[in-house]
């Protein structure tokens, strides 16, 4: 089964809010993975640098003659802070170890003294990890310190915990992918907003032609009844046919005007067309529509002075036509004949009827499409209602003391 155009704009729309968000996610995802990775490095840069503040600043302080001398050590501030040193042999002449004040993390000086040794042997500075006696992973850096010959005769082992490090880390791993998840979040509720924008002349589009079948079923409807009761009255009834043949031709140019008036509708809707105003005497305008209306049986009176509106007079004409079939179709009692009457003056168009009158708390129900309350036809009207804002009019209804429905149609007057 086929979805409807409304149903696959609606996909469009989710369509394009997921791609929207996929290309940022993936975006945010890339970053992401970027200030990670950066973070990571830089805590890890941030821990050899301390160590290699350590390790330079302790090896120029031990002093090396005929015996290794920690005197400027042992005073010297780094013997009491993190991260914590140790100076070895390394596999040399052996002399007295010295182990910095401060323990940050347990290590075991075998392996302490096996990175030294590694430093002397290999007469070059070793960095890496190991891991502590307490199972904590630990950066080192093995600096050998060298005598006046160059001959390296010890080592300064420089050790520091990455645990406070990698916590840090973890946390901002936690805020980024928070951060991702938030934004992420928001891009999507943007990009449903924007492909709504989007799609909205589509769904514009979508929603006048639906209006423009409806209104040209619903003014069609009457007329093509009409045309077809003629049409079998002259079947029936040979004898008839030169009275209903003018009759005929009549409802015909009403329907094709019908149609034409649509269209023209449509397209000023659409913004391809504009509105043709011009001086249009307003009164002569409604006699017009009262002669060219079929009045069925029922009494239609018109009481006019001369008003002159700037307007587009089809679109009026059409409009007065609306109010005017309004009232005879349901502007009467049971079993009896309408009685209407049309008042001009002003700028204003007035149709009273002698009906059941409008339920007044539905007044705007009956001014939307699609819709009526059983005292007027809905889209006929919404359609005057149309017309008298395109104008910078108003149409408004209430119910007169006698009973009956009274419209008024108001067009700005005419300076000239």
């Amino acid at each position: 089964m086929s979805r409807s155009a409304a149903d696959r704009l609606r996909r469009l729309r989710w369509g394009l809010t997921a791609l929207f968000t996929a290309i940022n996610a993936v975006g945010l995802v890339a970053f992401a993975w970027f200030m990670i990775s950066e973070d990571a490095d830089q805590g890890t840069k941030r821990i050899d640098a301390d160590l290699l503040r350590v390790t330079s600043s302790i090896s120029r302080l031990v002093i090396f003659d005929e015996t290794v001398n920690f005197s400027l050590v042992t005073t010297d501030r780094l013997d009491r802070e993190c991260p914590q040193f140790a100076i070895l042999p390394g596999g040399t002449a052996g002399f007295q170890p010295h182990l910095s004040q401060r323990s940050c993390v347990p290590m075991n000086t075998e392996v302490l003294d096996m990175l030294a040794a590694g430093a002397v042997r290999g007469r070059t500075t070793m960095a890496g990890y190991q891991q502590g006696t307490g199972g904590e992973l630990v950066q080192f850096r093995a600096e050998p310190l060298l005598s006046r010959t160059g001959k390296p005769f010890a080592a300064v082992v420089a050790v520091q915990d990455t645990g406070p490090e990698r916590d840090a880390h973890t946390r901002f791993v936690l805020l980024v992918i928070g951060g991702c998840v938030l934004l992420v979040g928001a891009l999507g509720f943007a990009g449903h907003v924007l492909s709504g924008r989007s799609i909205r002349p589509a769904a514009a589009a979508l929603q006048q032609q639906e209006v423009l079948l409806a209104e040209t079923a619903h003014d069609l409807r009457t007329p093509v009844a009409a045309l077809r009761a003629l049409a079998e009255t002259a079947m029936t009834n040979p004898d008839q046919r030169a009275d209903l043949l003018p009759r005929t031709v009549r409802l015909a140019a009403r329907m094709g005007g019908i149609i034409d008036d649509l269209l023209v509708r449509a397209r000023l809707a659409a913004g391809v067309e504009q509105l043709s105003f011009q001086p249009v005497w307003l009164d002569q305008l409604v006699v017009g529509v009262v002669e060219d209306t079929e009045p069925d049986g029922a009494q239609v009176t018109v009481t006019a002075a001369p008003t002159k509106v700037n307007a587009d007079p089809a679109l009026v004409q059409r409009a007065v036509g609306n109010l005017l079939n309004n009232a005879l179709r349901y502007g009467r009692q049971p079993g009896a004949a309408a009685i209407v009457h049309i008042t001009v003056a002003g700028g204003t168009v007035t149709v009273a009827d002698h009906g059941p009158g409008i339920d007044t708390s539905l007044t705007e129900d009956a001014f939307d499409r699609f819709t009526s309350t059983g005292g007027s036809s809905g889209l006929g009207l919404s359609i005057v209602r149309w017309v008298a804002e395109s104008h910078g009019g108003t149409l408004s209804v209430y119910n007169a003391d006698e009973g009956g429905a009274i419209f008024e149609l108001r067009f700005p007057v005419s300076a000239s």
